[in-house]
């Protein structure tokens, strides 16, 4: 839940009315710019998003409106479902608009910034604290710049996969829960909760701090997840992709991600597996994919060897 309150934190705003208001919850990330409701028109007016007027705005307010009409314009700004206003360029809000803000407990907010700067800044913030979220049971790692996310049965070895990859150069996100938040399509960031971040645990060690043990430059606090490797116990009955033809995908809210099945049994590194895996990762999305390329030579092959009888 995000509430106004945490507006005024983050960006450092200044309050002008409306104190009551500070618990009053954002439910949308979307902005509204009242412009054509300063004007008198309210017939399609998005009431319960987060109002921003800028020097247009206040300017008309100002100056063209009737005394009547301000005062009837900021009571019907001002709604019991309207989180917040925020006026631009630390301009002087209309005494009109003080008073209504008071009597609705809506917030009034300034700040110093211009409308275009402010507008981008609290729309990429909202964004990214209302997006829809959810947690999973893996491992987040970040190896090549590709966020990889771990996942498996409980003890197949993911922490200990993860803990050789920080061993190789390679950052942890978060160990055994990643919170996930879908902030675009197809655009899902994870982290780690506040209580386990930094920490890894290690069947037979324990709990152990990555950071401490192994520097800052291990740790990340957030990345975006490109990749699912999905480890399973080898079983002599499956039939595991051999070339990298298929192209399975796992949904998380509303995204999809790419899966990578890997068959575990002595002897095999999964470090480094999960590495190539990552590389090849990039080059796929670059145009390259060796699995395609060899299959398009077989074809031709067999064509030509067709051809030749």
């Amino acid at each position: 839940m995000l509430l106004v309150k945490d507006l005024v934190e983050e960006f450092d705003l200044k309050i002008w009315g409306g104190n009551a208001g500070l618990e009053n919850e954002i439910p949308s990330f979307d902005l509204s710019r009242p412009g054509l409701e300063i004007a008198g028109y309210f017939s399609h007016y998005s009431s319960d998003r987060v109002q921003v007027l800028g020097m247009k705005e206040i300017s008309f307010f100002e100056r063209v409106l009737s005394d009547q009409d301000r005062e009837d314009r900021a009571k019907r700004l001002c709604r019991k479902e309207t989180p917040c206003i925020i006026v631009t360029r630390s301009q002087q809000p209309p005494l009109e608009l003080i008073e209504a803000c008071n009597e609705t407990n809506t917030v009034l907010l300034i700040t110093e910034d211009n409308t275009t700067n402010f507008t981008s800044r609290i729309t990429t913030y909202l964004e990214k604290e209302l997006a829809p979220e959810t947690n999973m049971h893996g491992v987040l790692v970040d190896v090549y710049g590709i966020g990889v996310m771990i996942t498996g049965e409980s003890g197949i070895g993911k922490s200990e996969t993860a803990l050789e990859l920080v061993k190789n150069g390679h950052r942890l996100v978060a160990d055994d829960n990643v919170e996930i938040k879908e902030v675009n399509k197809n655009v899902l960031m994870g982290s780690a909760p506040e209580l386990i971040q930094h920490l890894l645990e290690i069947r037979g060690l324990g709990i152990i701090n990555v950071m401490t043990l192994f520097g800052a430059g291990c740790i990340l606090t957030e990345k975006r997840i490109m990749l699912n490797v999905h480890l399973e116990n080898w079983t002599d009955n499956n039939t595991y992709d051999r070339l990298g033809l298929e192209d399975k995908k796992i949904k998380i809210l509303n995204s999809e991600v790419t899966k990578k099945v890997i068959p575990i049994r002595p002897g095999r590194s999964l470090a480094g597996i999960i590495e190539v895996a990552a590389m090849n990762h990039r080059l796929n999305q670059m145009g390259h994919n060796a699995a395609h390329e060899f299959n398009d030579r077989l074809n031709e092959k067999i064509k030509n060897n067709g051809g030749s009888q």
